[in-house]
């Protein structure tokens, strides 16, 4: 009995301590991912021109899509970089089975949508013009480094990709 006892604490301290390292979920899953996008374009056409769409496309089950989302988070000069230049948004891509046949028709459509970048895995990033138009799809893998994110590489990426530097007056 002391042995089950045992193995019982033993089992919820590691779980609690695993709750407590756990990366936040980033990706709602209760909203229809083609409307967020809309939703989206609409706020970039207000800051006229200013700001490109960044889709961060992935979802919670995706550990790199989380680390990705926590590493910019709490990165200054990131953060800034993205605020100023990209309404971001986290796109939920659910590719289970699991939802049935209009689960799967809405996930074949939001690939399509954004130029089927499941291509390169997850995360993977969509650089969307105010128009809608795909700009650019981002391998996030180039930004990888050990078990992390390189900020050089990010940084890089992000600072190409602005409206300034796509519109020529970087």
């Amino acid at each position: 009995m002391r042995k089950i006892v045992f193995i019982m604490i033993l089992a919820l301290v590691t779980l609690l301590a695993d709750a407590q390292t756990a990366l936040k979920k980033v990706y709602d899953e209760k909203i229809d991912p083609m409307e967020q996008i809309d939703k989206a374009l609409a706020d970039a056409k207000v800051a006229q021109g200013k700001k490109f769409v960044m889709c961060q496309v992935g979802g919670n089950w995706c550990p790199w899509c989380l680390r990705f989302a926590d590493f910019i988070t709490n990165d200054s000069d990131i953060a800034k970089v993205v605020s100023d230049n990209y309404i971001y948004i986290h796109v939920n891509y659910d590719p289970r089975k699991s939802g049935g046949e209009q689960q799967a028709k809405a996930a074949k459509d939001l690939m399509k949508r954004l130029g089927n970048p499941q291509r390169f895995g997850f995360p993977v990033f969509v650089l969307l013009n105010t128009d809608g138009s795909v700009l650019h799809i981002q391998d996030s893998s180039f930004l990888e480094e050990g078990k992390g994110y390189n900020k050089e590489k990010v940084l890089r990426f992000f600072k190409a990709w602005t409206p300034l530097a796509v519109n020529g007056n970087a």
